[in-house]
């Protein structure tokens, strides 16, 4: 059985709030999924904890949101459901998603 650890990614925000995604829909990300790689020699790869310290914390729990729903729409024939996005945090959620290459 797979620890915890495998499972899961805990990502940190700018003020230090953790989401613990669970690693397929962490790997969305292109970014996250390189840092996760085993032939990478990054430290969050060894931890499963990956700090993002320009990202705000409800941005960071919008892009966690966005990480199941594209893990879960992708690939599907059944219509997609609407993602709603606050049009004040649009920019910010562009500028996270361009970042971590979601």
């Amino acid at each position: 059985m797979a620890s915890n650890r495998e499972m899961a990614v805990k990502l940190v925000s700018a003020e230090g709030f953790e989401f613990v995604v669970d690693r397929h829909a962490a790997m969305v990300s292109n970014a996250v999924k390189n840092m996760l790689s085993s032939g990478m020699p990054f430290r969050e790869g060894a931890e499963g904890v990956i700090n993002l310290p320009d990202i705000r914390a409800p941005i960071l729990e919008k892009v966690c949101q966005y990480m199941y729903y594209k893990l879960r729409w992708t690939g599907t024939s059944e219509p997609t459901l609407e993602f709603k996005v606050n049009p004040a945090e649009a920019l910010e959620l562009c500028m996270a998603s361009d970042y971590l290459e979601i």
